[in-house]
């Protein structure tokens, strides 16, 4: 018996390596979504890590930053923010 393939439909899944979190800290959606700003996951709708090893969407971070009650600090341990490298 042979078999003629006719055509097929190749698909791909990607996650984030993010360790011991699935998600954001600030809007609560998984980091496989994207943040309530963005419309599709992926490169527009980044993660971004902080010396203290907690992960955030960047959006969500900025905005977070931006606001007068943040005072620069993570949202999850209060420590100054610095963007890891």
């Amino acid at each position: 018996m042979k078999v003629k393939v006719k055509g097929w439909h190749g698909v791909a899944v990607w996650r984030w390596d993010v360790p011991n979190e699935e998600v954001c800290g600030i809007c609560r959606v998984p980091f496989d979504g994207c943040c309530p700003t963005c419309k599709t996951p992926g490169d527009d709708c980044s993660l971004i890590w902080g010396e203290c090893t907690h992960v955030f969407h960047m959006h969500c971070l900025l905005r977070w930053l931006q606001t007068e009650g943040s005072r620069g600090q993570c949202p999850m341990d209060r420590r100054t923010w610095v963007t890891a490298k």
